[in-house]
């Protein structure tokens, strides 16, 4: 097995496939939770509008989760509307949530009530699994996105996001290196990273991979991609097509 195809088994086992288009529909999702379930393997997630997790949760086996956004993806400071989509998503059947931090009021230096906002949430989100969106390309400073990472794995986030895939800067290997250094340093074994936007090709997901310090650490428990398009390019490369032959195919599904 050459390291491309490595590559690409080990990026489809750890994808959140994602579909956040304000105009998803039923069948888009319908769609997507097929994709899911690739002939060469399932992806480790799907991802979702709040309004579509019971018809996700009822279209995939039990060992495909299902997440979907809460306080996305603006980030606001809004507990009541953030804690009302965690309920929504956990009685929909949701295994995973992900939050955005409120990355404007951490810019504006609005510390103490990012992280009183954080620990509302992951008492609001237990028993799932919780993964806190920085939105690293927004914070753009290195200090930034440190302080960003430390707030959401004291609030005991399970993973921390690069970004919504929003904004005009989502997921950088600079600012991965930032945040997997903060999760090392806060020795909290089981806090994972997940790289989200702009990740499109293996080639891409190689990067990130080769930032993670070992095979375990490139397991779905501790690594995820968030991506809506990655998995054309690892189902190319695992059925040695091209990846314009697999674009045409994922576009006649």
């Amino acid at each position: 097995m050459n390291e491309l195809t490595v590559t690409a088994r080990q990026a489809l086992a750890c994808l959140d496939l994602t579909s956040l288009n304000e105009a998803d529909t039923a069948a888009d999702i319908s769609a997507l939770c097929a994709r899911a379930q690739s002939p060469f393997g399932p992806v480790a997630a799907v991802c979702v509008w709040p309004r579509f997790v019971a018809q996700a949760r009822a279209l995939l086996p039990i060992d495909i989760k299902v997440a979907a956004v809460a306080n996305f993806p603006d980030g606001s400071l809004d507990l009541a509307r953030v804690l009302a989509e965690i309920r929504e998503i956990a009685e929909a059947g949701g295994d995973e949530i992900d939050v955005v931090l409120p990355y404007r009021a951490l810019m504006q230096g609005r510390f103490s009530e990012c992280a009183e906002f954080l620990a509302e949430v992951r008492h609001a989100t237990r028993p799932l699994t919780l993964k806190v969106i920085i939105e690293s390309g927004e914070l753009k400073t290195t200090a930034l996105i440190a302080e960003a990472t430390r707030l959401a794995l004291m609030a005991g986030a399970d993973f921390v996001k690069t970004s919504s895939g929003k904004t005009p800067v989502s997921a950088t290997p600079k600012a991965a290196r930032v945040m997997l250094a903060e999760i090392k340093a806060s020795g909290l074994p089981a806090a994972g990273f997940k790289a989200s936007g702009g990740i499109r090709t293996v080639a891409d997901a190689a990067v990130y991979l080769a930032l993670l310090p070992s095979d375990e650490a490139r397991r779905p428990r501790c690594f995820r991609f968030g991506a809506s398009s990655l998995l054309n390019d690892i189902e190319a490369v695992l059925s040695g097509q091209t990846a314009h032959q697999q674009e045409a195919a994922a576009s006649a599904y």
